[in-house]
């Protein structure tokens, strides 16, 4: 008879899977981020290109602002046009993104530093303590701590009655 009764259930998740293909949103980080903190960067190889305004950080790569830590092998720093503070980063090579208890990890993820978001692409798996969501696209906006994942965004869901 309860095999009956999550019959319906199956169904309904089944056919909601087109919706969650089309993108979703999700909370990211246990706290919203200060993107006024400074940006530590640490790795094993730097190139600076100073007529480009650009920084090349190779091998190892880690940065840290405030409690987020982006880690991947390779990331270009563009700086801002008067050259003041850094405008964006662009990282590359088995990126891993870690705010609070929340991961992912992506190809690559684009850091806009003045708007406060970050975009992953490529084969993005993102984790929350048990539960794991994969899409083509994250974007994640610092400022309040959400996430959307769009590209066939997939997930399992547990009911629990394991």
């Amino acid at each position: 008879m309860t095999l009956l009764r999550a019959i319906p259930v199956m169904i309904a998740l089944i056919c909601a899977a087109p919706v969650f293909s089309q993108g979703t949103n999700v909370a990211f980080g246990s706290l919203q981020q200060d993107i006024g903190l400074p940006v530590e960067v640490s790795a094993d190889n730097l190139s600076v290109d100073q007529s480009s305004g650009t920084a090349v950080f190779t091998g190892n790569v880690v940065i840290g602002q405030g409690e987020m830590r982006l880690s991947a092998q390779k990331v270009k720093v563009v700086y801002s046009d008067n050259a003041a503070g850094i405008s964006k980063l662009e990282a590359t090579g088995g990126v891993t993104l870690v705010a609070g208890a929340d991961a992912a990890e992506a190809e690559r993820a684009d850091y806009d530093i003045d708007s406060g978001t970050i975009v992953m692409t490529g084969n993005v798996l993102m984790t929350q303590g048990p539960s794991a969501l994969t899409a083509e696209r994250m974007s994640v906006d610092l400022k309040d701590g959400t996430a959307r994942m769009s590209g066939r965004v997939k997930t399992i869901l547990n009911t629990g009655n394991n």
